[in-house]
């Protein structure tokens, strides 16, 4: 039997978010008429009454997570969808607008090197496509159904999405950056967003990690299936902070409508401007400025006041982290071993002695994930408690014959 892990379960309460029905049990009702895959790709199916379990228990508590870590990591094991996109998309073409084929279309990726068979299975890609419906033309798609939303309250979702931004130039050399941002759905507000030279789990993190300091927590998380917004990582934190986290539809930009209104904002109001492009850092502090002197402070057209000032009417109701001096260990890279018998574990290729007798229990470590890595701020939890920092070991001052 296979456990039900917090990623399922934070699948399955978003889903009822947006599934039809005019009421929370008829849409947990039509939530259980849905399967939902774990992180292993096994297909599970709930009754609406343990659906309903689950609900109740995140009204009253949160999500709670103890994660494991898994057997297969470092191996191939989730299909992204997107990435399966692009690929058709590149080889459509060759099929002269006839009907796709999925055997030909998979052997199509893989000869033009789009996939490779070690990555993405046969089975995997059949599996994926019929489930996003990724061999269908845009015409087939153009009358789909789409869900039109608004919240009530400020902090109650965020969307989040990354945009192309402008050329920096760096010792002589263009280099091109990308802005990673959210925006409240309810106060249209930007907790924050910030332009890098990359896009990935550690840049979408160094943008939330601030946002949530400074705006509160979101009560669920809306993004698109790009690799940075579907990862474990990404997941944990939100189940740490007891934070939904929901998928847009596969090509469907315009289920993230807010987000992607924002984003032609900044290409009409800030990448219009005569900015400095001499760094990034530059680039950013003139961000910020635009950013709450000319959006955060004007007035929205839709909601008819400022962002800011829509965002402060609901205050009581925002949750912010609790005043805590290991905050940051929230969204710290975690990895899971197993402490040896002389309470030892190994990270990093060093050897750290445990803060506690941990002898051969399970436990999780967290460091931080964007800086060099830092022997001396390694955390250990265990059963989801915080111990202590770990330390390197010292084999002289453990010698009890030492003379």
């Amino acid at each position: 039997m296979h456990r039900i892990t917090p990623y399922v379960k934070m699948m399955v309460l978003a889903a009822i978010d947006v599934a039809d029905g005019n009421s929370i049990r008829e849409r947990i009702v039509n939530v259980s008429k849905r399967i939902f895959h774990d992180e292993n790709n096994v297909a599970h199916r709930f009754t609406w009454r343990t659906i309903q379990t689950w609900y109740s228990r995140y009204k009253k508590d949160g999500i709670t997570l103890n994660p494991k870590s898994r057997s297969d990591r470092g191996k191939p094991r989730k299909v992204n969808p997107e990435e399966l996109l692009e690929a058709i998309d590149s080889v459509r073409h060759l099929f002269h607008n006839k009907k796709l084929k999925p055997m030909l279309v998979y052997r199509a990726c893989i000869e033009k090197g789009l996939l490779r068979k070690e990555e993405v299975s046969q089975t995997s890609f059949f599996r994926v496509s019929r489930k996003f419906e990724l061999f269908k033309n845009e015409d087939e798609l153009s009358n789909k159904k789409r869900l039109s939303f608004a919240k009530a309250h400020a902090n109650d979702l965020w969307q989040a999405d990354t945009l192309v931004g402008p050329y920096i130039t760096l010792n002589g050399k263009s280099y091109s950056t990308r802005l990673i941002v959210f925006i409240d759905d309810a106060s249209r507000v930007i907790p924050h967003g910030q332009f890098f030279l990359n896009e990935n789990v550690d840049t979408l993190i160094q943008t939330l990690r601030p946002a949530i300091y400074k705006r509160g927590l979101p009560r669920q998380l809306y993004v698109d299936n790009g690799s940075i917004y579907v990862s474990k990582e990404l997941t944990f934190i939100c189940a740490r902070l007891g934070i939904l986290l929901s998928h847009a539809p596969i090509r469907d930009g315009a289920a993230k409508g807010k987000i992607e209104r924002f984003n032609r904002s900044i290409r009409d109001g800030f990448l219009t401007k005569n900015l400095d492009l001499s760094s990034l850092d530059v680039l950013n502090r003139q961000f910020f400025t635009w950013l709450e002197e000319e959006y955060n402070s004007k007035v929205h057209k839709t909601i008819a006041m400022t962002p800011i000032d829509r965002f402060g009417l609901d205050l009581n109701r925002i949750r912010f982290l609790p005043p805590d001096p290991h905050s940051d260990e929230i969204f710290f890279m975690e990895v899971e071993r197993t402490v040896s018998k002389t309470n030892t574990f190994q990270l990093h290729n060093l050897i750290f002695e445990a803060p506690a007798d941990l002898r051969s229990k399970k436990i999780q470590i967290r460091y931080e994930r964007h800086h060099s890595f830092n022997p001396k701020h390694v955390v250990v939890y265990f059963d989801n408690t915080r111990i202590g920092l770990a330390t390197l070991i010292n084999l002289q001052n453990n010698d009890r014959y030492n003379f």
